[in-house]
């Protein structure tokens, strides 16, 4: 049995859950973060959008963002002990582009997906379901914070029609935790406690995201004391009209 973290991006499970992975890794489970929106993007002319986060982040070229970025997530998932998978294909919403060649998100990626990208979802779904195995556990992002990347991901781990279990989204679920409750209408939370090794670890994790930090926390210091607020709560996680699949695995 493995835990799959289905991540979005080259961060999203490890700042969702990093603690939490530490933990299971700890305990000798299996433990993988499966990146889909990771893939290279072809050469070509950049959005000005895309130029000012490459900017933000260091980076001058598409292919450096990904390449040093994917350096970053095998960095965390080391620490966190969890081994990171990245998926091949599927560009981040700032690379994508319709068959004319015009950017689908040139200034906004907390919108819903484009009409062109309708077919991107059950994609994402035959990707997954060629590597997954019939008894893993397979989590994914609930959404919180609507990203557009996120929103397609979700839609593809429900394509799978397999158990699931949803995770919340962090940074977004520290910044908006309004967006949590419709999210969580119906669904059932399980909350795991980290251990304090657990936290280190996700601090740590993050951390390796060094890119990132400005963006997403503003500072280290920032993302160290709001990681360790949401971690004193445990990692909420959710299950919806399903059986007691993960509180099984949990246990076992």
């Amino acid at each position: 049995m493995r835990w799959i973290y289905i991540s979005p991006h080259l961060d999203d499970a490890v700042l969702s859950a990093g603690g939490l992975i530490y933990d299971q890794a700890r305990r000798g489970e299996r433990v993988e973060i499966w990146t889909l929106v990771c893939g290279f993007p072809p050469e070509g002319e950049l959005t000005p959008f895309a130029q000012v986060l490459h900017f933000m982040w260091g980076f001058s070229s598409a292919e450096e963002t990904v390449r040093l970025r994917r350096a970053e997530d095998e960095r965390a998932a080391a620490i966190v002990g969890a081994q990171a998978v990245h998926f091949d294909g599927f560009l981040d919403c700032i690379y994508r582009r319709n068959g004319d060649g015009d950017p689908l998100y040139p200034t906004e990626v907390f919108a819903p997906p484009h009409p062109a990208d309708d077919e991107l979802a059950a994609k994402m779904t035959a990707a997954l379901a060629s590597r997954l195995q019939p008894d893993d556990v397979a989590l994914c992002p609930l959404t919180v914070g609507h990203h557009v990347d996120h929103v397609l991901v979700r839609r593809a781990a429900e394509g799978l029609n397999r158990p699931l279990t949803y995770y919340a989204d962090v940074p977004y679920v520290l910044n908006h935790p309004e967006e949590l409750a419709p999210l969580m209408d119906g669904g059932r939370m399980e909350v795991q406690e980290v251990s304090s090794e657990g936290v280190e670890a996700w601090n740590r994790g993050v951390a390796a995201y060094a890119s990132q930090i400005s963006t997403l926390f503003e500072s280290p210091e920032t993302m160290r004391s709001s990681l360790e607020a949401y971690a004193r709560a445990g990692v909420r996680l959710w299950r919806f009209g399903q059986s007691d699949f993960l509180e099984s695995r949990m246990k076992s």
